[in-house]
């Protein structure tokens, strides 16, 4: 017998999290995230994504054992600046159990209906600058950071629950960076004296303010993708406690046109290497072991890389790429966070030699005859 519940405790979210440990309790690649992130990610009184949003929690249990969970989050910003009423769905995990699902996805159509939602969309972890997307192919690979990994079954059984694939997402990779670069670039860049674009480092001592910088960047460069948002300097400030373990200030530049700020690509580490040896529990005494090991860790991932609209036809993006260049110089592999349009960076993928690599998919379906 099936029985979903909506989880508004401890007991009910330690379920939750139970049915990703059993679905992947005997996988080799699965990178478990950190509990307590996870934790703190799914807490609206902590998390400012959910100033503007809802969130409730699902499971669904067989006999009384949780078997498939899932989020559910409605954003009426979004609904305004995209005149669509989708809900979201996110955090998807699931044995392979058509029925369950079935019974799972039934009751976030019937919440998300009563909500006013029209239709359900997902996976999003929870939000479209997360994770997000059902992986569909080299399952065989592990994750790097910030890549969503999940068994082969689940598209299908997204399938049998009334879903269909709605936006295709992929990533790049270049796994002998270091010798491309070294072989294609071999004279380092020196900008020109006296140009009007120069590129610089992260300044830490400014953190605030160069935070701010990446904030109205990114913004106002990604506006038009497909389900952004633009993120508030709240968001901003929850996303920077973690992101200094996975990035340096010498990984993040900034360009600028006359001494403005109009552009800025983001490097972040493959950390999952080393989360994987501690399993989800990561607590302050790990954080000194953490930092130390990653200093080996010789793995890049392109986290964002974004220029002003009214900048994209000048030197800007040359100038960010060849600053780039002297970053990757010592990195053993170059991966990118997904992608959404086929023609995006096509022309920086070429002359770093990278290749199409894995693929995700957006899935939705109707809500509107739930009764």
């Amino acid at each position: 017998m099936y029985e979903v519940r909506e989880i508004r405790d401890g007991k009910g979210m330690n379920d939750f999290h139970s049915v990703a440990a059993d679905v992947y309790r005997n996988d080799p690649n699965w990178i478990r995230p950190p509990v307590s992130i996870l934790r703190e990610v799914l807490d609206p009184h902590k998390n400012p994504y959910f100033a503007n949003a809802s969130l409730r929690i699902f499971v669904c249990y067989s006999d009384q054992r949780p078997v498939c969970r899932s989020i559910l989050v409605i954003n009426h910003q979004y609904w305004d600046r995209w005149k669509t009423r989708s809900a979201f769905f996110g955090f998807f995990e699931a044995a392979d159990d058509p029925a369950g699902v079935q019974y799972l996805f039934a009751s976030l159509g019937s919440a998300a209906r009563d909500s006013g939602a029209e239709s359900l969309e997902g996976p999003f972890n929870p939000n479209h600058y997360s994770e997000l997307g059902i992986l569909t192919d080299n399952f065989e690979d592990k994750p790097v950071f910030f890549e969503v990994y999940n068994p082969p079954y689940y598209s299908r059984l997204l399938a049998e629950a009334g879903f269909s694939e709605s936006f295709r997402l992929h990533t790049m990779i270049n796994t002998k960076i270091k010798e491309t670069v070294n072989e294609r670039f071999r004279v380092p860049f020196h900008p020109s004296p006296g140009s009007e674009i120069s590129v610089r480092k992260f300044n830490i001592l400014k953190y605030r303010k160069d935070l701010e910088i990446l904030r109205d960047i990114n913004n106002e460069a990604f506006r038009e993708n497909m389900y952004f948002l633009p993120l508030s300097a709240r968001e901003y400030d929850f996303a920077g406690k973690f992101f200094f373990l996975i990035t340096k200030p010498s990984f993040i530049l900034i360009a600028e046109h006359k001494g403005i700020p109009v552009g800025a690509v983001q490097f972040v580490l493959n950390f999952n290497a080393l989360l994987q040896p501690i399993k989800g529990c990561m607590k302050f005494r790990h954080f000194p072991l953490l930092m130390l090991r990653r200093r080996k860790v010789k793995e890049l991932i392109v986290f964002t890389c974004g220029v002003k609209k009214a900048y994209r036809q000048t030197l800007i993006l040359t100038a960010l790429f060849n600053a780039g260049i002297e970053v990757l110089r010592n990195c053993s592999s170059l991966s990118t966070t997904w992608i959404s349009d086929e023609k995006l960076g096509n022309v920086a993928a070429r002359l770093l030699d990278m290749k199409a690599y894995k693929h995700y998919s957006i899935y939705s379906k109707s809500i509107r005859d739930i009764r």
